[in-house]
C-alpha cells in the first residue's frame, strides 16, 4: 500500500499531532489505505507501513480498580492485564468497554491514540519500547500513524515504562 510521510509542522491534524506541534516534539506522520475489513489495525499498519510489527504500537484502554487507564504495547504481541495493574499500583485490570474508552478518549476504537485525548487517562507504555529509537502510535484516525522517539511519547503522557507486553 502507498505509503506517504509528512513532517512535523504540516497544516492541519488530528488532536494527537496538534499535540505533538505544540509540544515542539519532532514526529513523522504516516498515511495508509486502511481496509475496514482487516481483523487487526496495528498489524495492517505495520504491514502497509513495511515496518515490524515490534515496532508498531496499539493503544488499548483499560479499567484499572475502576479507572480507565492507557497501555500502549507492540503489535507484534499481546497486553498483559495482571502486568498493567501492577504498574499502576492497582489489582485488578480489565479490558474497558469500548464505548467508555471513545467517549473519554475522543477516538473511534482502532484510531485512539495515546496523544491528545479528550481526556488525559494515566498511561504506561510496554518497557519493549525504550529497544527502539522511534516507535509508531495511532495518529488518531484509522489508516494514520505517527512515528516518534519513545523517550518523547513518554514525556509527552507522563507513561509508566513497563513490562506490560507478552508474546
Amino acid at each position: 500500500m502507498p505509503k506517504k510521510s509528512r513532517k512535523s509542522g504540516s497544516n492541519g491534524g488530528t488532536p494527537a499531532t496538534v499535540a505533538l506541534t505544540a509540544a515542539g516534539t519532532a514526529f513523522t506522520v504516516h498515511a495508509y489505505d486502511h481496509d475496514p475489513s482487516s481483523p487487526s489495525y496495528g498489524e495492517e499498519a505495520a504491514a502497509a507501513l513495511g515496518v515490524s510489527p515490534d515496532r508498531v504500537f496499539k493503544t488499548l484502554v483499560a479499567d484499572v480498580d475502576g479507572e480507565l487507564t492507557v497501555a500502549v504495547v507492540p503489535v507484534a504481541g499481546q497486553l498483559d492485564l495482571k502486568a498493567l495493574a501492577a504498574a499502576v499500583g492497582g489489582k485488578r485490570a480489565t479490558m474497558a468497554d469500548p464505548a467508555a474508552a471513545e467517549r473519554t478518549t475522543g477516538y473511534v476504537r482502532g484510531g485512539i491514540s495515546p496523544l491528545g485525548q479528550r481526556k488525559r487517562l494515566r498511561t504506561v507504555l510496554d518497557a519493549s519500547a525504550g529497544s527502539h529509537d522511534t516507535i509508531c502510535v495511532s495518529a488518531g484516525r484509522r489508516g494514520l500513524e505517527v512515528e516518534l522517539s519513545p523517550r518523547d511519547l513518554a514525556a509527552l503522557t507522563s507513561a509508566v515504562l513497563a513490562p506490560i507486553g507478552r508474546a
